[in-house]
């Protein structure tokens, strides 16, 4: 893999939100049971942004540039830090999170078209349609600030109205992402 990271140490990544009628949004089960996620992948050394997106959609969901329509991208990097035990230690610079753009995509063709046997080893297993805000729980503690992010910048320029109503859990969940947003600057390196 010849994924790019910054002199910072922020690998280069696309995020990749599917949405379908009723603003329901594609959820993939990671294969052996390792959580929940929207499909998401670095970005190689001299790739664009918009070519790293469609690779990663046809390797991660089997889907196709003719498969779905550009709703709306971030206008630009949306970051996180990792934790310390997901580091990238052995490579130069170390990688200690990623910097994301972020893409909408309308799915155009039917759900059957969505596949996960297209590389030798699977990013999921499984998905399912879910609310358009339920993510940000669902996905590892250390993305859900940048999952509501995409979810906000993106809802706000896919949809006329804004995003969907935000759920009656959201201020419980934001308490919890500020609190996380606020160890990872106190230490960057936990």
């Amino acid at each position: 893999m010849n994924d790019f990271i910054d002199p910072e140490g922020f690998r280069a990544n696309v995020g990749i939100i599917l949405i379908r009628d009723g603003h329901e949004v594609f959820l993939g089960g990671r294969t052996g049971g390792r959580g929940w996620q929207f499909p998401q992948g670095g970005i190689r050394e001299g790739e664009m942004p918009e070519e790293a997106l469609f690779r990663e959609l046809r390797e991660e969901i089997g889907l196709e540039q003719q498969d779905v329509e550009v709703a709306a991208a971030t206008q630009g990097w949306l970051r996180y830090r990792l934790p310390r035990q997901y580091m990238r230690r052995n490579s130069s610079p170390v990688c200690i999170g990623q910097k994301q753009r972020w893409f909408m995509l309308r799915l155009l063709s039917g759900e059957e078209r969505v596949r996960f046997d297209t590389t030798a080893e699977p990013e999921f297993e499984s998905s399912r349609w879910v609310d358009y805000w339920l993510p940000v729980r669902e996905v590892i503690y250390f993305k859900r600030a940048v999952y509501a992010r995409a979810l906000e910048e993106l809802g706000n320029r896919a949809f006329s109205d804004g995003p969907p109503a935000l759920p009656q859990w959201w201020n419980e969940e934001k308490n919890l992402r500020t609190v996380a947003q606020r160890r990872a600057k106190r230490d960057p390196e936990r």
